[in-house]
């Protein structure tokens, strides 16, 4: 079997199976077993594949056939530009998450900038400073799943001090093997636990981040099958209207913030208002709610009311 043919008949399948973007998928697959650029089968479409190579990729193929997400089975997948391993004790890292991380390391570089403009590009080599008595910037990143935001933040914001929470052991042990694949592992301070409580007495930090949980109950059976299958559900499940977690960080969060700091979070299609209306009972100011890239809100920043 060439190359091409091997393309041809498993895109064929995975339609079948009903994948998105088959022909792509299927080439991704292969890219990945041959250990080649994707834009480099083209130039090898009349190569022969060894039987060995052909049972490994028909066990590929039948691994997405059944819906199991890429990511899973090539173990990694992209974000900011950073290669984070995933395995299915962690959620999925999505792109409109990007938008997260990067408005959360805009506000750290926003700290120690002269002018109190914000870099797209990161803190580059200099340490942020906080808002209280010079002192290194501090961030949380809670529910951190894969450390991708921490991670993001430690690369991005080199003198700040991050932590970051999960419940999950399993998920908090992938984080700290990501971490230490980037370098950052001695940077990031990993606590295991319920969200807040996991953290010591005294915390407080000039940037809370998260990406909670927030898709409804209800809504789980209507997700893809790579999300509904699987996907960590605790990672998904927001309870009945998809706000228990947003609810959570808004009436907790406040009490780690420091003067000055921000809380930035995700949350999901149609809960924006809902989202603002919780923050605004628990004395918070609704500063910005940023669109992702379909223009849906997606972001929310936060303060503390004086």
């Amino acid at each position: 079997m060439t190359v091409l043919e091997a393309i041809q008949r498993s895109t064929e399948f995975l339609a079948k199976k009903g994948v998105d973007s088959p022909r792509l998928q299927t080439e991704l697959l292969l890219a990945h077993l041959l250990k080649l650029p994707r834009m480099r089968l083209y130039l090898n479409f009349e190569r022969a594949l060894e039987p060995a190579e052909v049972d490994a990729f028909r066990e590929l193929i039948r691994r997405r056939g059944q819906r199991e997400p890429l990511q899973y089975i090539v173990g990694t997948t992209s974000f900011c530009g950073l290669e984070i391993a995933v395995n299915p004790h962690v959620l999925i890292p999505r792109p409109e998450t990007e938008l997260l991380a990067e408005r959360g390391w805009q506000f750290l570089n926003q700290l120690s900038a002269p002018n109190g403009s914000a870099s797209a590009s990161g803190c580059g080599a200099t340490a942020p400073k906080g808002s209280e008595g010079g002192q290194p910037a501090t961030a949380l990143d809670v529910g951190t799943g894969s450390g991708c935001l921490a991670i993001a933040l430690a690369i991005k914001c080199l003198g700040a001090q991050v932590h970051a929470v999960e419940l999950s052991a399993e998920a908090l042990e992938f984080a700290r093997q990501n971490a230490e694949r980037h370098a950052v592992a001695e940077r990031i301070q990993f606590l295991q636990g319920d969200w807040f409580a996991a953290l010591p007495a005294g915390s407080s930090f000039d940037l809370i981040l998260s990406n909670p949980p927030y898709i409804a109950t209800p809504e789980l059976e209507t997700l893809q099958p790579e999300v509904r299958q699987h996907e960590p559900r605790r990672a998904l499940d927001g309870g009945a209207d998809g706000l228990e977690y947003v609810r959570r960080l808004a009436a907790e969060a406040g009490r780690f913030l420091k003067p000055g700091g921000r809380l930035m979070l995700e949350f999901g299609d149609g809960q924006a208002e809902a989202m603002r209306g919780l923050f605004q009972r628990e004395k918070w100011i609704v500063e910005a709610v940023q669109p992702d890239y379909t223009q849906r809100p997606r972001i929310g920043v936060m303060k503390r009311e004086q």
